[in-house]
């Protein structure tokens, strides 16, 4: 029995979905009702009491980073004799800087995973395809997408190809003390993305680059300031490259990671196209 935290998210429903598929129990920690193809146990990962009454005859935890008393949680789950954690982190903790809210709490959560006792695997995913739907609303009223840091490409990844590197590190061996950067198979620009995502609509869609004072008005309105801050260190100064097209995906999974325009072609439903 595999436990996956986070399950009802973009990553942590793709790794419930790979273990499923691969036939391996699955109970899926949520804080309400969910329609997902495991076992429900209701918690919270603020909360290391929750996480405890769901780990019985579990062999594996997916653990998320950047939660409250995550020490606690994880002696939890040491205590409870778990053999794996697989720790969803982020491509943040590569720059190693604490000042970075973003990367902080990227860098905490795996120096915790590593003191734990507990084996573990790492994953540090670059941006997520998914991201691509905080345009719904842009989409929905018209033909233009504006969007921040227009000369900013990166090799952004689809959450299932996560969730079957996920289920590969619990099943099979050799995944022990590893890091995984993962990457999707294209260095894309935003411009890039939303022709990408006009093909899979059937749309003439138009992309628009915002400025960096428009970029950080819009962001403030959405976001405590320090991830503001974090994000603008990462890509306006060029702290954090996430162009580079790595092999991680097919080296752990032994197939390719999914393009973009596949993501883009399944989801276009959700995006308004009726004709799929």
């Amino acid at each position: 029995m595999i436990l996956v935290t986070g399950a009802t998210g973009n990553a942590g429903r793709a790794v419930v979905g790979a273990l499923a598929e691969a036939g391996e129990p699955v109970r899926a920690l949520v804080r309400r009702e969910a329609d997902l193809p495991a076992e429900l146990a209701t918690g919270d990962l603020n909360d290391p009491a929750s996480v405890a009454a769901a780990l019985e005859g579990v062999r594996g935890v997916f653990l998320l980073s950047g939660y409250d008393n995550m020490a606690a949680t994880l002696a939890e789950i040491a205590k409870a004799g778990v053999e794996r954690v697989v720790l969803l982190s982020a491509s943040a903790a590569e720059t190693g800087n604490p000042a970075n809210a973003v990367s902080r709490y990227h860098i905490e959560s795996e120096a915790m995973v590593r003191e734990s006792g507990v084996p573990w695997t790492i994953l540090r995913p670059r941006t997520f395809f998914a991201n691509t739907f905080r345009w719904l609303d842009q989409l929905r009223a018209g033909d233009v997408v504006k969007d921040a840091f227009p000369d900013v490409r990166v090799a952004a990844i689809d959450p299932l190809d996560i969730g079957a590197v996920a289920a590969t590190a619990f099943l099979t061996d050799g995944h022990e003390g590893q890091v995984y950067p993962l990457t999707g198979p294209q260095s894309l620009l935003p411009a890039d993305r939303v022709r990408l995502l006009g093909e899979a609509l059937g749309r003439d869609l138009t992309f628009v680059g915002l400025s960096d004072e428009e970029a950080r008005a819009q962001m403030s309105a959405a976001m405590p300031q320090m991830y503001v801050d974090a994000f603008f260190d990462f890509f306006a100064e060029g702290n954090l490259d996430e162009s580079p097209v790595l092999p991680t995906v097919e080296q752990v999974t032994g197939r390719p990671p999914r393009l973009f325009a596949e993501w883009a072609a399944a989801n276009a439903a959700a995006f308004g196209r009726t004709d799929v």
